[in-house]
């Protein structure tokens, strides 16, 4: 058993799923007798979990790495472990020959390869080679119900579980299938397990994951997502449930039935646009029409007028003229979402586009389109908020932040903050809102919710 005095740091840049594998990982680790320290440092165990989705994601893990190796030849004793879509599902000598300073390579979502090591090295040994293992089929040890780690069940009420892994559509930018393996749903019995285990820790939202979370239960047959989201929102001391992402292919009336008739499910969808222009779309591989994609808004908002919507764009696709782009921003100035996530296009090696398409966008236009998009998004945000000043929300607090103010969201995902000497952590509570700005709002607590249901209105 490792000694209590052991210790450790998780780096995590990416997705939510990332943040859920470091999440896991943190578990298992406090199991062991680590015990969490805010900065490598001062830890005996580093882990960096890297995402490669975008370059400058890539580069920003690259940057850490080689900082560890600089304080590694301070401290040779310290252990170093690589994990997510750096590594990749598959890892090979490659990996291993770029960082030969790393003690432990793991795939994404697995880090069996860490807990076997630390099973076979004393304390004060050091590691003299690397160790690599390949993930297996069997996705079994993902189920075994390991607690939330006291160092993240003491600071947040909200948890991401991963109910589908992997992804098996390829779009065209996309390097998460060659990342991360094919698709994969957990079990409904397993998923449920963990979420009665969270709720036990005091957990009230519970987010399941997804590259396309609409897809859940197509592989095995057993439920799909709708029927799983049922299933979890009846597991008692949960008051919100949310789940992303979303793909226009596969969102469905089910689930409109379902999140129209819960108290708990959260109106908010994270449905990826990616593009405005039907050539550009089919180029990216998405499968429906900008067209196809805005009556499916409309379809929603019909049903849940007050859901709130979260898009992805990527501009400076291979081959995007000035034109092509425009069409993107007059649809977002059409479906008007609370959230757009704009990415400029990435190069992704593996990827359909990167085989078959020359990057020929400039940086320059693709930071000028970038810039337009996040200037009309401000834009939006900030007169659709300006609407709200004095109005009552109602947000579960999920987390304090250093300076003491409560933070919590709306069902809809607006961030709200209040300042107030209470304990109010994983509390359903009413707050007016006294401070409005794009990507914000603050207020005052005015009171406390019936602690058994998100509310829909906003």
């Amino acid at each position: 058993m490792i000694s209590q005095q052991k210790t450790y740091h998780i780096w995590t840049i990416g997705c939510q799923m990332n943040a859920a594998d470091s999440q896991r990982l943190a578990a298992h680790l406090e199991r062991r007798g680590y015990q969490a320290v805010p900065s490598a440092a001062g830890a005996d165990l580093v882990v960096v979990n890297t995402c490669v989705v975008r370059k400058l994601a890539e580069d920003k893990a690259v940057q850490r790495l080689m900082a560890l190796r600089h304080l590694k030849t301070s401290r040779p004793n310290m252990l170093i472990g690589l994990m997510g879509c750096m590594v990749g599902f598959r890892p090979d000598e490659d990996i291993r020959n770029l960082f030969p300073f790393v003690d432990v390579f793991m795939p994404p979502s697995d880090f069996r390869p860490l807990l076997r090591f630390l099973d076979a090295v004393e304390p004060t040994t050091t590691s003299d080679s690397a160790e690599t293992a390949h993930s297996t089929a069997n996705e079994s040890w993902l189920d075994e119900l390991v607690p939330l780690a006291p160092s993240e069940a003491e600071r947040t009420a909200c948890a991401f579980i991963p109910a589908v892994l992997g992804c098996s559509f390829a779009c065209a930018f996309c390097v998460i299938p060659y990342r991360r393996g094919a698709e994969r749903s957990r079990s409904l019995k397993s998923i449920l397990e963990e979420v009665r285990r969270l709720a036990d820790q005091g957990i009230r939202e519970v987010t399941l994951l997804g590259q396309i979370i609409d897809r859940y239960g197509m592989d095995t047959g057993e439920i799909r997502l709708a029927g799983l989201l049922r299933e979890v929102e009846r597991v008692p001391g949960i008051l919100r449930v949310r789940f992303l992402t979303s793909h226009p292919n596969w969102f469905t009336d089910d689930l409109l039935d379902v999140m129209a008739d819960s108290q708990k499910i959260c109106p908010q969808v994270e449905l990826p646009v990616q593009a405005g222009n039907d050539t550009v779309l089919e180029r990216m591989r998405r499968g429906y029409t900008a067209d196809q994609y805005r009556r499916l808004v409309e379809k929603i908002r019909r049903r849940l007028p007050d859901c709130g919507l979260s898009t992805d764009v990527i501009v400076g696709f291979p081959g995007e003229t000035d034109e092509q782009f425009m069409d993107t921003y007059r649809l977002m100035e059409e479906v008007r979402p609370d959230m757009i996530r704009i990415a400029k296009y990435s190069e992704r090696p593996q990827t359909y586009a990167a085989r078959h398409f020359p990057d020929d966008v400039p940086e320059s236009e693709k930071e000028r389109r970038r810039a337009m998009l996040d200037d009309l998004l401000e834009q939006m945000l900030l007169k659709k908020h300006s609407d709200w000043m004095g109005r009552e929300v109602e947000i579960l607090v999920d987390h304090r932040e250093k300076d003491g103010r409560w933070c919590g969201r709306t069902a809809q995902g607006k961030l709200v903050f209040f300042r107030d000497a209470g304990e109010w952590l994983g509390r359903l509570v009413r707050v007016r809102l006294t401070w409005v700005a794009a990507f914000s709002l603050a207020g005052e607590i005015t009171g406390v919710s019936a602690q058994v249901s998100a509310n829909h209105s906003p």
